[in-house]
């Protein structure tokens, strides 16, 4: 309330002075100017002038990179991050994500819905009450906190990276970015209740870590964390088809498809995989070369296996491990069986039942929620998400001459 009523009063004044027609001539500040933005007596000058120029000054975006305790949350054993690669990562930010959006969105977008803190950190952070890994957090709309950036492959003269190192950074760092960023976004404009609809009888706050992907998948979930609720579901499907690899999207459509399709769904599917730039019949990939296995449980109480809805395919490991008798965890609670081995994508969806059923589920799901989520995008803020993921795939294909060519480590002094 004090805010408000001191931006009224200096509106009022502001307006006096313009009512009575006089003008005054601008003299000197009465605050001190000469301080400068960055501090040229510090030893990691020459990187915080980087990021004053590249941040700062066109963007008012702040990357903490030097360890805030304030900002931190007290509930982790934190470790600050490493020199170089905060070097690295916020120069992968500029190129990965704020250029990406300003050649879409223009060059006001970030300036106006862009977070306005980075806040790097080296180590990991685990919840305390699920045990899981927090890759990212949000606060407020304004900051978004990155962990694990220690881990990320460390600067050398010849550093390069191959497409395994790109699927770590996408997941440990982008994935979260661009999760966070639109939440930010949908916070500004709202996206349409019906997404929410689509699943609405499965979503499980408190008891989602415990849903692997297979589950996840097959209820209509693009990840398990997708299913812990609404806004998280929906920026987790606009985060997936931006970052997520070929690799991943394929195994997580046949997961989907494997229990049944509706009518029109393998027509969809088709669509998605051309909108996602996938190769479905490239060589040596293994959607193109893969089992699918029937599920039963074991009921203690009848001693029986009884079958469970689950469609499982030979990918997940744990599954693997069941089926090949090494997880001994799991040998006893189910039976898998296997229902058929495929030699190429298309036969697998060509096999899938085909389900009279209206009832929404699996890639049904997964299919109106994209399109839900991918029409807001648009509408509202004029992005197309498809055009988006294909820019920063190929920047991510350009990612060594951006090393060799453009990127600048600074020394401290």
């Amino acid at each position: 309330m004090k805010k408000i009523l001191y931006m009224m009063s200096v509106a009022a004044l502001l307006l006096a002075v313009t009512s009575c027609g006089k003008e005054d001539d601008l003299t000197e500040s009465i605050f001190d100017t000469s301080t400068p933005a960055v501090d040229p007596g510090q030893s990691t000058y020459d990187f915080d002038k980087w990021l004053y120029d590249n941040f700062t000054s066109p963007y008012n975006v702040e990357i903490q990179y030097k360890f805030n305790l304030p900002s931190s949350d007290y509930s982790f054993q934190l470790a600050p991050a490493e020199y170089k690669r905060s070097q690295l990562l916020a120069q992968f930010i500029k190129y990965l994500f704020y250029d990406v959006y300003t050649k879409y969105a223009g060059d006001d977008f970030m300036k106006q819905y862009g977070p306005r803190i980075f806040h790097f950190i080296g180590s990991s952070g685990y919840s305390p009450r699920t045990g899981t890994e927090v890759l990212g957090l949000a606060s407020g709309g304004v900051k978004i906190t990155l962990y694990n950036v220690n881990e990320m492959k460390g600067y050398s003269e010849n550093l390069s990276y191959d497409a395994a190192d790109m699927e770590v950074l996408n997941q440990k760092y982008f994935h979260t970015m661009h999760h966070e960023f639109s939440h930010i976004m949908h916070q500004t404009k709202t996206y349409p209740v019906t997404f929410g609809q689509v699943t609405s009888g499965s979503y499980d706050p408190i008891d989602w870590h415990e849903r692997d992907s297979v589950t996840s998948h097959q209820l209509g979930y693009v990840t398990h964390y997708a299913s812990s609720a609404t806004y998280e579901d929906f920026v987790e499907t606009l985060s997936c088809i931006i970052t997520d690899d070929d690799y991943r999207w394929m195994m997580r459509i046949i997961s989907a498809c494997a229990p049944g399709l509706i009518p029109g769904d393998k027509e969809e599917v088709l669509a998605l995989i051309d909108k996602l730039g996938i190769d479905k019949n490239k060589a040596n990939a293994h959607w193109n070369n893969f089992k699918v296995y029937s599920e039963a449980e074991y009921n203690s109480e009848t001693g029986t296996y009884e079958p469970t809805e689950r469609v499982v395919i030979d990918v997940h490991r744990s599954y693997e491990q069941v089926i090949n008798k090494e997880y001994t965890g799991y040998v006893n609670k189910y039976k898998y069986t296997e229902l058929k081995s495929f030699t190429s994508f298309d036969d697998f969806i060509n096999w899938v039942p085909q389900s009279t059923s209206d009832t929404v589920a699996g890639i049904s799901a997964i299919l109106k929620k994209i399109s839900i989520a991918t029409k807001w995008h648009q509408e509202k803020w004029g992005l197309n998400t498809f055009v988006i993921r294909e820019e920063v795939r190929q920047r991510q294909n350009k990612m060594n001459d951006f090393l060799k060519n453009d990127l600048k480590i600074f020394e401290l002094k």
